[in-house]
């Protein structure tokens, strides 16, 4: 984990798998959210080289879900390839706030969109955390708010 320059806004694929799927070829409500994670979790790797699985190993910490708020705009369908976009939209002293948006492909139809709120959490004392000032300046270097805040029904009405 450095802090140098990282990019803002994380990027990767995913194929839609069949079982996956609702009975009309469509990607089940709750698979999103699934998918959506797995992509975090595989981005934060690759471009960040950070391993959240690995800090709950050393040091006992991690992030549990607060809130989850997602809009399903488009069915994403069997064997589909999607670009799910994600970024770290804001940051507390104990809880991170990131956004996913899920599309097809080529980036032209918006599938879903999720703001979840994750608080910072300690697994041996089963209590909320603070950031380390080592975090604190890492979310400092890749935090990409928006630049007008905005609540969630206007940013999934801004990407319709």
């Amino acid at each position: 984990m450095t802090t140098t320059t990282l990019p803002k806004e994380l990027e990767s694929q995913s194929l839609i798998r069949f079982p996956d799927c609702d009975p009309f070829n469509h990607l089940n409500n709750s698979r999103y959210i699934d998918y959506i994670i797995n992509a975090r979790e595989d981005q934060l790797m690759s471009y960040y080289d950070f391993d959240v699985y690995k800090l709950a190993r050393e040091q006992g910490l991690s992030w549990v879900v607060a809130q989850t708020q997602i809009a399903y705009l488009a069915p994403a369908a069997l064997m589909e390839i999607v670009t799910i976009q994600t970024r770290l939209m804001a940051y507390t002293d104990k809880a991170l706030m990131v956004e996913a948006v899920m599309w097809n492909e080529a980036k032209t139809q918006v599938k879903a969109v999720m703001w979840t709120r994750l608080a910072h959490y300690d697994l041996k004392s089963r209590t909320g955390h603070k950031h380390s000032e080592e975090l604190t300046l890492f979310f400092g270097n890749i935090v990409a708010p928006f630049e007008t805040p905005v609540t969630f029904e206007e940013r999934v009405k801004s990407l319709r």
